[in-house]
């Protein structure tokens, strides 16, 4: 019987990286649709480039049709290994530059979500900063939850993150940067909206379900040591300000966050004298290998916007 042979990717070619960056665009768009805005080219083409990276490999990297856009088991591990490939000739064009003693590239900045009301995060000021230090340079900024976020600075998807303190890792640098406070809130539908909350404690809080962060944070750690049943579990702040809004469940959200539904009559913190907690944020950049002048300028331009000196 004759085995069919499969494509074997020999020499990797700049065709190939420019396959692999199409399909990481789709991928990352959720469909060939989607991802003709973010490539500017037609959708016929955009297939065209999937079609052909998938007769390289020799694979089937996704499904497309009525039932929509999905990856199969082999392009989820293709996509994996883009971002790390595609990572790597980031580092090395950051190594370029190094040699040029010039700052060009592109920047991978990832931040947890909702800081943008924060009045104590200057983010905005950062990149103020940096965009005139380093005009040459692309700058991506993306939001994702506390541990893809380190995660993806220790692989070198992105090269700074800002994230709530929690546990540290020893592949990580950190620098203090701003706080926030958490606040206990419930929903307008909830029994103890607009009740008396004075008597309140935390044992009293016990009897009521509690939604929180699904992932190891300060979130879960104050829940954790309260003892609060945790009966709804959320990824980010946004899903837990949902789920608070159901009037089924409280949680905690941050007051600056928090306010725009409280100004609403959507929310109302619950006794904040008492439940409450602080959270530090911090910039964090991975210790080994060195991080890039472009990292390195960003993260002073961090310091700098947030009086660090």
């Amino acid at each position: 019987m004759q085995v069919k042979s499969r494509a074997v990717l020999g020499q990797l070619t700049d065709m190939d990286l420019r396959l692999l960056r199409v399909f990481k665009s789709v991928v990352d768009c959720g469909g060939m649709a989607a991802a003709e805005l973010e490539l500017n080219i037609g959708t016929s083409t955009v297939s065209r480039h999937v079609k052909d990276l998938e007769t390289r490999l020799g694979l089937t990297l996704c499904r497309r049709g009525r039932a929509g856009f999905a990856l199969t088991a082999e392009g989820q591990r293709i996509y994996a290994e883009t971002l790390r490939l595609l990572a790597g000739a980031d580092a090395f064009r950051h190594s370029v530059d190094e040699i040029h003693r010039r700052m060009g590239g592109e920047l991978h900045v990832a931040v947890f979500d909702k800081t943008a009301s924060n009045p104590e995060a200057h983010l905005g000021d950062a990149i103020a900063l940096f965009s005139e230090q380093a005009p040459d340079v692309g700058l991506n900024l993306h939001v994702g939850s506390l541990n893809a976020i380190e995660r993806g600075v220790i692989d070198g998807q992105y090269q700074v993150g800002v994230i709530p303190g929690h546990r540290h890792s020893e592949s990580l640098s950190y620098d203090d940067l701003f706080g926030e406070t958490m606040s206990l809130h419930c929903g307008a539908r909830h029994v103890l909206f607009g009740a008396d909350h004075a008597a309140m404690d935390w044992e009293a809080l016990r009897r009521h379900q509690f939604a929180g962060l699904g992932y190891h944070s300060p979130n879960m750690e104050l829940s954790q040591r309260m003892r609060l049943p945790r009966k709804a579990t959320g990824s980010d702040q946004e899903s837990i300000a949902n789920l608070i809004l159901s009037g089924r469940y409280l949680g905690f959200l941050p007051d600056h966050y928090a306010q725009g539904f409280v100004d609403a009559g959507q929310m109302q913190a619950v006794k904040p004298s008492l439940f409450r907690y602080e959270c530090r944020f911090f910039g964090i950049l991975r210790r080994s290998p060195q991080p890039s002048r472009v990292a390195l300028a960003f993260q002073q331009c961090l310091r700098q916007a947030h009086g660090i000196g």
